[in-house]
């Protein structure tokens, strides 16, 4: 049986043969459509131009044009010094900030302050020629306490409001247990600090009724005595008054 159906199959494959196939006189076959390759004819306005490589390299350049253009308004009217140095000018210190002008002969020797003046109080700028002592405060008489007092809220003026003094009104307070004294134009009732003050109440004294702005610029010219008797102020120093 096997036998059988390998002789059928051989012979009927063998039956079936391929159509012959036929070829033109150039060897290619009729049946099958042929493909050709034509490229455009040359344009007469490109003779001499660059090849598709050449201009596929100038499409590559990265580098920035040039700016202002080649042939701009800019580059013509530009110097010539300016084009064959294109690095920018250096300035030098005194070109970015010129010096400050000398100081006038008036801002040299300021005014000094006077009764009811705005201008700077005066001070020192070297140490006092004679040498400071300071005296052993009692006890509960630091400027710790002094500062406490102060915050106390304990009235150190004596009078209820601030007033006009003239130097004839603050001569009159020149005692132990009533002493006034003016440091730039305020005057003060120095009577509650007395036994605060670190010199001793003999140095306090020598200012008590009179002005003491000078000799406050010689001894301590740093201490802020605004701060120091702010709570103790009574008035401003004023000129006597016209008869």
């Amino acid at each position: 049986m096997t036998s059988y159906l390998r002789g059928w199959l051989s012979a009927g494959i063998s039956s079936i043969s391929p159509p012959p196939q036929t070829t033109t006189e150039d060897g290619n076959n009729p049946d099958v459509p042929a493909l050709t390759r034509e490229s455009p004819p040359p344009d007469e306005d490109d003779e001499g131009s660059a090849t598709e490589t050449e201009r596929d390299r100038e499409d590559d350049d990265d580098s920035p044009p040039a700016f202002p253009s080649l042939n701009s308004a800019q580059r013509v009217q530009q110097k010539p010094s300016a084009a064959s140095n294109p690095l920018p000018k250096v300035l030098t210190d005194t070109q970015l900030m010129p010096p400050p002008p000398i100081p006038s002969n008036r801002l040299l020797n300021p005014i000094r302050a006077g009764p009811g003046s705005l201008a700077v109080p005066p001070t020192t700028t070297k140490r006092p020629s004679k040498k400071r002592e300071k005296v052993a405060l009692a006890p509960g008489h630091s400027p710790m306490d002094w500062a406490n007092l102060k915050a106390s809220g304990k009235d150190l003026r004596g009078i209820p409001t601030l007033m006009r003094v003239s130097p004839s009104m603050l001569k009159q307070h020149n005692t132990r247990d009533d002493a006034w004294t003016a440091i730039n134009a305020k005057v003060y009732n120095i009577t509650p600090y007395i036994e605060f003050h670190p010199g001793g109440e003999k140095e306090l004294m020598r200012v008590a009724g009179r002005d003491g702005t000078r000799l406050f610029a010689l001894t301590h010219a740093w201490v802020n005595a605004d701060m120091m008797l702010d709570a103790c102020l009574v008035g401003f120093l004023v000129a006597e008054p016209s008869s």
